[in-house]
């Protein structure tokens, strides 16, 4: 270990390992299957920061990215398509990922809203190529995980102690721009550093509060975490080992931390393959439950005009709110089942108009919402799923429709689509990035964006992707 004024001396590695596989990781190191995970992932998380056109968190976040970082720079604020730096960028772009929930859950968060807009911006602005761009996600995503995983909150942990999906949020961004910017294996290590000092404290006011701060809390630890590499590479002294000394991390963000975790299986067991990737713009707790309603009015060819009650049988604590006199936030419709299932009985097609303000509040809306129950059964607690999410399990679901005349449908599903057990292909993903896109564009640049992405592999430069994400 290097430096330490305290004088403990660690017998682990742990930081100098992460660095090395960062620094190391190869394109052709990594499986053909871990690539194609990475590729869907760039491409549905780009879809959905894409797909926020149209509600105000847009127009707010690039606002701000042209505020903090300029205009006139080398990374393009999606949407918008306008240039500016890398950290201005990736505030704005990280905000889009995460604004409709509509991309990845991981075991600890939603690291994709910081490793691809990172990614991507670092990618754009060094005319790095997509081979390039993939090998950074998959370093994202095994480094971001494992640190995440080691400072997990134990079994039964209350939410209002706070969690950190936010905080360790940091690393989704220093890795992959520590890999892009080409950082030597001291300055990856003092990046990491820099990752631990500049990580919040876990906490759970966003949750509380059911504000939309919620999304743009991954915009701030985008842009921290590229100022952290950034940093870095302009040079610092010592700073170095940070995962290393148990006092300077891990001991302040849980009562149970596992640093085992740091370098568990690095580089065999690939956990980006393990990633659970969302097929509607909601709460990971939601999307079986609208698996399921779509299914059965599908099948059965129902309208909103048949529905008397819906029953979601076990029902999640804290995901069943209703209010009859509307919703207040984004993130409060989003987090509500009444809410969300009544958004697409409404509107089948998924878009930013089921949160668009003027919705929130829709008396059509509100209506079919006060018809979604919970069922006889004990609600599932969400720090269980997560830790059962862990494990490779998830909640079995049952959802019954029951209509104005009588009949009753009912389907049970445990991993929905999107799920690691039950991925979606990649013209699936193709066909929901077309729904998620069409907020921004159409016709033959719609297309030319879809098969750029499903070929990203083949990209000389990702600056030629970049040209064409905007409305």
């Amino acid at each position: 270990m290097a430096f330490h004024l305290f004088g403990s001396q660690a017998e682990t590695n742990y930081t100098e390992t992460l660095s090395k596989f960062i620094r190391e990781l190869k394109y052709e190191d990594i499986p053909p299957e871990v690539l194609e995970r990475a590729k869907v992932i760039a491409m549905q998380t780009i879809g959905a920061g894409l797909a926020v056109n149209g509600i105000p968190v847009a127009e707010r976040a690039i606002s701000l990215g042209k505020r903090c970082g300029g205009t006139g720079g080398e990374a393009t604020l999606w949407i918008d398509g306008s240039k500016c730096t890398i950290p201005g960028a990736v505030f704005c772009n990280s905000t889009l990922s995460d604004a409709l929930d509509w991309e990845d859950c991981a075991w600890t968060g939603h690291p994709s809203a910081g490793i691809i807009p990172v990614a991507f911006a670092c990618a754009e602005a060094g005319h790095k190529s997509g081979k390039d761009f993939l090998t950074a996600i998959v370093a994202g995503y095994e480094v971001y995980t494992r640190i995440a995983m080691a400072v997990q909150p134990p079994e039964n942990w209350p939410n209002y102690k706070g969690w950190g999906l936010t905080a360790y949020q940091i690393f989704a961004a220093v890795v992959p721009a520590a890999k892009l910017l080409g950082l030597d294996l001291t300055q990856i290590n003092q990046a990491i550093g820099f990752g631990v000092t500049s990580c919040p404290i876990p906490q759970s006011f966003h949750q509380s509060a059911m504000s939309d701060a919620y999304h743009y809390e991954h915009g701030f630890r985008s842009m921290e975490g590229v100022m952290c590499a950034l940093n870095a590479q302009e040079g610092v002294d010592n700073y170095t080992d940070a995962l290393d000394d148990p006092w300077a991390f891990e001991n302040w963000m849980t009562v149970s931390p596992d640093s085992s975790w740091y370098t568990r299986d690095l580089g065999k067991r690939w956990l980006i393959m393990e990633t659970l990737l969302k097929h509607w713009p909601a709460n990971m707790w939601i999307q079986t439950p609208l698996e399921l309603t779509d299914s059965i009015m599908t099948k059965n060819g129902l309208t909103k005009a048949d529905i008397a009650e819906v029953e979601i049988d076990p029902p999640t604590y804290l995901r069943m709110a209703y209010y009859p006199e509307g919703y207040s936030s984004l993130t409060q419709a989003q987090f509500s089942m009444p809410y969300m299932l009544a958004s697409y009985i409404c509107d089948p097609t998924p878009s930013c108009k089921w949160l668009q303000k003027e919705h929130l509040t829709d008396p059509e809306i509100l209506a079919v919402a006060a018809k979604i129950k919970s069922g006889p059964s004990e609600p599932l607690l969400m720090p269980k799923c997560f830790k059962d999410f862990q494990k490779g399990h998830h909640p079995v679901i049952t959802v019954t429709i029951r209509t104005n005349d009588g009949r009753t449908f009912s389907e049970t599903m445990e991993k929905h689509l999107g799920h690691p057990g039950n991925m979606m292909t990649l013209e699936q993903f193709k066909d929901r990035f077309r729904v998620q896109a069409a907020a921004c564009m159409s016709g033959e640049r719609l297309e030319q964006t879809v098969e750029l992405l499903a070929r990203v592999e083949d990209c000389a430069d990702m600056s030629e992707i970049a040209g064409l994400l905007h409305r």
